[in-house]
């Protein structure tokens, strides 16, 4: 399976042809608007860096060789008083598995564990404040055992959201030699795909 990070939450998951993009955002400081082609758009939930469908630009229908599951979790630590539900979307192609956990704000329960599964990566928000914080997705990725994890939906000047934080902090918890930072914003999830990857924005100097 083949990604390609688009900026803040939004990636564009690719098998055989077929294209979907999840969390299309628009507004989101220093990000230019969303240029892309994709057979499906999905969000994780209804707020306005996630759920720009209406900014991608449809394709005309195919047969999708993703299987997609879904399990519901909260915006927040309070069950979704704060800021709502959250969908967690389970990506199954070409033999992986890639879990884009939105914006994830608890731990999850055991529960919610059970139907997410084994997953082969996990696509976690890192920058805190609307979402777990650095210390939280790594407790996060740490109880669904992914062997690969990226992280997403953090600040990086001057792309994001203003009052969140940087991915440094994340990066920090994990040994050095599990890090590696892409020179661009693709690549390809394998059953060998494995550490901590960090796609290049692909108008980041």
């Amino acid at each position: 399976m083949k990604l390609t990070w688009l900026g803040h939450a939004c990636f564009l998951l690719e098998q055989d042809g077929y294209r979907i993009v999840t969390d299309p955002y628009t507004g989101v400081e220093g990000y230019p608007p969303l240029d892309v082609f994709a057979h499906e758009a999905v969000c994780s939930h209804h707020h306005f860096d996630h759920d720009a469908v209406d900014c991608v630009k449809p394709l005309p229908r195919a047969k999708s060789p993703f299987a997609v599951r879904e399990v519901e979790t909260c915006h927040d630590e309070q069950g979704g008083a704060l800021r709502g539900p959250n969908i967690v979307r389970i990506f199954t192609a070409g033999g992986v598995s890639v879990a884009h956990l939105g914006d994830l704000g608890h731990q999850l329960t055991a529960g919610q564990l059970a139907a997410i599964g084994p997953v082969d990566a996990v696509l976690v928000p890192v920058g805190g404040v609307y979402t777990v914080d650095a210390a939280g997705a790594k407790a996060v990725c740490d109880a669904l055992g992914a062997r690969c994890v990226i992280p997403m939906h953090y600040r990086h000047a001057p792309y994001g959201l203003p009052n969140v934080a940087g991915v440094e902090g994340f990066l920090a918890l994990w040994p050095a030699e599990q890090v590696r930072r892409l020179d661009g914003p693709s690549f390809d999830v394998t059953k060998e795909t494995g550490g901590v990857l960090v796609p290049r924005f692909l108008n980041e100097e």
